[in-house]
């Protein structure tokens, strides 16, 4: 499946982003991520913290373009399964894998901050540790994959395949927007990929450490059990429209 392609470094107008929307949704994610290795080459990276969705994409990034750079944004408070899981898979898939992180210690952002901010203030939290060094990283690409759906969560229930991102300066593509969470699972079994070990144990979203619990039995979104029972659902990566500067969670 060819894609129309354009090499803009400019945003593209709202018909046009609509127009490829349109076309995109009836076609499968390894024939959109064939579109964006084509049209932003070298200035795309998909971004993934090791979850299912993010291991698909990777995969399929490794077949359609080998040394494609995933990032991950490093926050200190990972799982250890989790950096497991991203040195198998650094060995395992043809793509290249990079730390993103802000510089920030946890002891320095302690000392400036106070200690364990994630129970005190976890939208700021998020801004130091996750969307600020996001920003920065992004700051040279054009555009980023995701792997966020639809069915994550009623937020995200009207993501577009495509967007821009103007909080980022980048285009943002979600290429298994319409897949459901069965699909992607039914994905990784037939491809024998490896996943994060705590998905067995009652988890269905890994974030960090302080802020990831287990659940009994989800109610079929798979972020729950992250940020307990704070007014949290986002960690500001992935703004709403609508959302103050683009992001609910930036606690600047």
């Amino acid at each position: 499946m060819a894609f129309a392609s354009d090499e803009s470094a400019s945003p593209w107008s709202s018909t046009r982003l609509a127009a490829l929307n349109a076309q995109f949704e009836p076609h499968g994610p390894k024939a959109i991520l064939n579109w964006a290795t084509h049209t932003f080459g070298e200035d795309l990276a998909q971004g993934t913290g090791f979850g299912p969705s993010g291991i698909v994409i990777m995969h399929m990034l490794a077949d359609l373009r080998p040394g494609t750079t995933v990032f991950y944004l490093d926050t200190d408070l990972l799982f250890p399964e989790t950096y497991e899981l991203c040195d198998d898979l650094d060995e395992r898939l043809d793509v290249d894998v990079t730390r993103v992180h802000g510089g920030l210690s946890l002891d320095e952002q302690a000392e400036q901050e106070g200690e364990e901010l994630w129970n005190r203030n976890p939208n700021r939290c998020c801004f130091l540790r996750k969307v600020k060094p996001l920003r920065n990283f992004l700051d040279d690409r054009r555009a980023w994959i995701t792997g966020v759906r639809r069915d994550q969560s009623e937020r995200r229930a009207d993501t577009d395949i495509l967007s821009w991102e103007g909080q980022y300066g980048v285009f943002k593509i979600n290429p298994l927007a319409n897949w459901t969470q069965k699909e992607v699972w039914k994905y990784l079994f037939e491809h024998d990929l490896p996943y994060n070990p705590k998905h067995d144990q009652g988890y269905p979203s890994l974030g960090c450490v302080p802020c990831t619990e287990p659940v009994d039995q989800a109610d079929g979104y798979s972020l729950e059990g992250r940020w307990g029972d704070r007014d949290k659902t986002e960690c500001g990566l992935h703004p709403s429209p609508g959302d103050e500067d683009g992001a609910p969670a930036a606690g600047q």
